[in-house]
Formats: structure tokens, sequence, C-alpha cells
């Protein structure tokens, strides 16, 4: 039996629309229950329950639940980055958040054409899900970005690991 802690609005969703609970612990074949206002108990087998948590988990980082439901592939991965632990300073926090997401959801939008990956920034973290090289990808743009380089930068990087991804899966046909 495992316990996860998610913030509260994010579990007051999931108390406002039930049927969002019964679809993950449908989908992850774990029986999920609410203990109190930050706490999910989790119980089914040890895969179950690591699919789960990783499903609400992403969930908690603000992702949509059909999209974290991906994680329930072995395809999908996730990856989360927490910008207070690079960056203290809060008025630098929002500055690269604000960054990551550009004006008016570009930056954030290209990263995810370019890549395939969704990204999601909540609280102070930015977290992505993706398949491993989409992942790779994004994980790029936004460290550039979070290291203080410019989005042309981060764009042009990204753009690269795209394209040798792409050639290395084309080569690896032949």
């Amino acid at each position: 039996m495992e316990q996860l802690y998610i913030p509260k609005e994010r579990l007051k969703l999931l108390k406002a629309n039930p049927s969002m609970l019964n679809e993950i612990t449908r989908a992850c074949k774990a029986q999920i229950s609410i203990i109190d206002d930050e706490v999910l108990e989790i119980d089914g087998s040890a895969f179950e329950e690591f699919i789960s948590k990783n499903v609400l988990f992403a969930y908690g980082r603000g992702f949509d639940i059909k999209i974290a439901l991906l994680l329930n592939s072995q395809d999908y991965y996730f990856k989360a980055i927490d910008i207070k632990l690079i960056e203290r300073n809060k008025q630098r926090i929002r500055q690269i958040k604000a960054r990551i997401i550009g004006e008016g959801g570009r930056t954030k939008r290209y990263i995810e054409q370019v890549s395939g990956a969704h990204i999601s920034i909540y609280g102070d973290s930015v977290a992505v899900i993706g398949k491993i090289d989409a992942l790779y990808e994004a994980e790029t743009a936004i460290n550039t970005i979070i290291e203080g380089g410019t989005h042309r930068l981060a764009y042009l990087k990204m753009e690269a690991a795209h394209r040798k991804n792409r050639n290395a899966a084309t080569s690896a046909r032949f």
C-alpha cells in the first residue's frame, strides 16, 4: 500500500469529479482512495501501485488526466524539474516560468510541437511526459531556458537533438 501527496487544489478537482478517479483506477488496475485533503492511498500489486503513483503524481503536477494516463504505457516517461532547487529567488523563478511558457504560450507550444512531448508548468516545477526521445528534446530546450539561454538557442539545441534522433531512427531501420 502506497500513499501519495498531491497539491490540495488538484486533489479537490479529483474529489469534485469522481469519474476521473474511476478512470485512473480502471486504467491502472489499483484501488485508489482519498484519505484527506492532500493524501491518496493506492492499493494493488507493486506494478499497479507504481503506475498509479506515476499517473497521479503527473496529474498533481498539472497534467490533464488523459495525458497523465499515457504513463500507463511502457513507451511514455515522466520528468519533473523543480526550478526552486536551481534558483532560490522567487522573482527569478517567475521569470523562468514565464520564459518557458512564452508570449501567449508560444514557446511551450513550439517545444511540444517539435519534440512531441507534453509540458506542464505548475507551482515551481516544469514537468514533461513523452517518449524517451521527445522527453530528451523538450528537456534540452527547457534546460537551456532555465540556464538563461535565449529562446533561439533553446530552439536550435532542441531542433538539433530532434534531427539527431530522427536520423538515428531512420538509420536503424536500414
